[in-house]
């Protein structure tokens, strides 16, 4: 009976928050036991968005771990690491704040990898001492990264071979699945509710003053788009990811996702409205103009900025789309880092030279990630100008809502 009630209120946690997925959800920070962990247990670390904490929470549900809940004001890892809300600063404070270090004989501890983008290791260990592990990009492949070790190495061993690149990786060895964010099935149906839902709540109730008949048919059409545009994503989705890509786009371009494919779905729903009224008696002019007139603003509104809904491609308000990562071969060691936080698997490392590659260069999304771990400064931004984005400006300034990080397309000069 407890199980079954635990999965219930998974369940519901799940589908609440869901529905309300573009507000922050903020959950309490500190420390949550898992199991019962000992001195050598793994110290797993993540952000305060309630969904992402229950989610981590069931992904390690047998386990004996500890779970630290840094302070990201309530947004999810790889939103608030990417625009500066989940920082340095918020892992040294719980580390230092919640009672950890007293209870485990190492100082390793595993972060999501897709924080990489605003977390850097080098402070975290110089101001609170402890390692960073970049874990798996989702919670279900935790037990899979954790799986081929019991608990962490002795730290009496470790400590002398803290120089030895991906030394922690041994037995936490991260597959290029477990690397790469994908946008299957489940996580466009999440989508397409987190969509549907606020816009269906509020053009019904604007409906309620305009067109009060049309309520109903209103918020049907809202979640049937939603879902079709979702759902048919991956059959478009180069095409308008690649139009993005492009310098001097018009304003239309960049803020609505539209390719032949999308059109095309958009003008089925117009016929698919069109045979409602047919079959429902309905096929009237007033009935046409206003179904017409609302499927367009629709389609309009869920095609606005699809690109920049899903993980796979740079939002088209992002200037940093246009940017592309340069790698200084002077600089290069080939320590993989740039390959283990890449979400993208863009990253071949040939270990008899020594050197990263970026064959998969057309597969980036301007994250940023591999630039702020590399530890030699191998990596940098380049603006179809030529002009160079060094790593210590990616590192200083995030992104804001807009896409902008506060800086001209030379990196020098931070604007308002």
């Amino acid at each position: 009976m407890k199980a079954l009630l635990s999965a219930l209120g998974y369940a519901l946690v799940n589908i609440f928050e869901t529905l309300i997925r573009v507000l922050p959800v903020p959950c309490r920070t500190g420390l949550i036991k898992i199991g019962n962990p000992g001195k050598d247990a793994p110290v797993i670390l993540t952000c305060n968005y309630h969904l992402t904490v229950e989610r981590m929470k069931r992904a390690l549900k047998g386990m004996n771990a500890y779970l630290l809940i840094a302070n990201s004001r309530g947004i999810n890892v790889w939103c608030a690491a990417t625009g500066g809300h989940f920082t340095n600063h918020d892992v040294i404070s719980v580390l230092k704040t919640s009672g950890i270090e007293g209870l485990v004989a190492h100082r390793y501890v595993i972060l999501p990898q897709l924080a990489a983008t605003g977390i850097e290791s080098k402070p975290v260990f110089l101001k609170a001492g402890w390692r960073i592990v970049w874990g798996p990009v989702y919670a279900k492949d935790i037990p899979a990264f954790l799986n081929s070790r019991q608990g962490m190495p002795d730290p009496e061993v470790t400590s002398k071979n803290f120089s030895v690149p991906g030394f922690m990786r041994k037995g936490l060895e991260k597959s290029a699945v477990m690397r790469t964010v994908d946008f299957g099935i489940v996580q466009r149906t999440e989508m397409a509710v987190s969509w549907a839902f606020p816009f269906s709540l509020i053009a019904g109730l604007i409906m309620l003053f305009v067109w009060r008949s049309g309520v109903a048919f209103t918020v049907v059409l809202i979640w049937a788009v939603s879902f079709v545009i979702f759902l048919f994503f991956p059959l478009y989705a180069r095409l308008a990811g690649d139009k993005k890509k492009a310098p001097g786009l018009s304003r239309y371009t960049v803020l609505f996702d539209f390719n032949r494919a999308s059109l095309g779905l958009s003008a089925a729903f117009i016929l698919l409205v069109a045979g409602y009224g047919l079959l429902t008696g309905n096929f009237s002019t007033d009935f046409m103009l206003h179904a017409g007139i609302l499927t367009l603003i629709i389609v309009l509104l869920l095609n606005l900025d699809l690109m920049g809904s899903t993980p796979l491609y740079k939002s088209g308000l992002h200037e940093d789309r246009l940017l592309k990562i340069t790698i200084d071969e002077s600089r290069c060691k080939g320590a993989a880092f740039c390959e283990d936080v890449c979400p993208k698997h863009c990253y071949t490392i040939d270990r008899e030279s020594h050197l990263a590659s970026i064959p998969r260069s057309d597969d980036c999304v301007q994250c940023g990630a591999c630039i702020v771990q590399c530890p030699f400064d191998a990596l940098f931004f380049t603006s179809p100008s030529g002009m160079i984005i060094p790593p210590e400006t990616i590192r200083r300034f995030k992104l804001n809502t807009l896409g902008k990080r506060l800086v001209d397309t030379a990196g020098k000069t931070a604007v308002s």
